[in-house]
């Protein structure tokens, strides 16, 4: 099971796009509770980021909204952004 840490930039996004929407944020939830058992689960879309990004990786959320993460190790992640596709890319 793979332990989250969330950055401070992670908390800033999740409140300014996640919370108080219902449906988004119980979206994000049920995605982190799969991504906690196994964050290569095929629903999650997950992927290694090229470019200027190649350190992190992104899972989905819902059809436009993407996490953004790294290991630290291989018990532990720590999610870095949340947004809509075009922003955190």
């Amino acid at each position: 099971m793979i332990e989250i840490a969330f950055s401070s930039s992670f908390k800033r996004a999740f409140k300014k796009i996640i919370k108080g929407k219902t449906e988004l944020e119980q979206r994000f939830w049920q995605q982190l509770e799969i991504f906690t058992i196994n964050p290569f689960d095929e629903r999650l879309r997950t992927h290694k980021l090229s470019g200027k990004l190649k350190d992190l990786w992104s899972f989905r959320i819902e059809f436009d909204t993407r996490v953004i993460f790294y290991f630290i190790d291989n018990e532990r992640a720590m999610f870095v952004d949340i947004g809509k596709h075009d922003a955190v890319y």
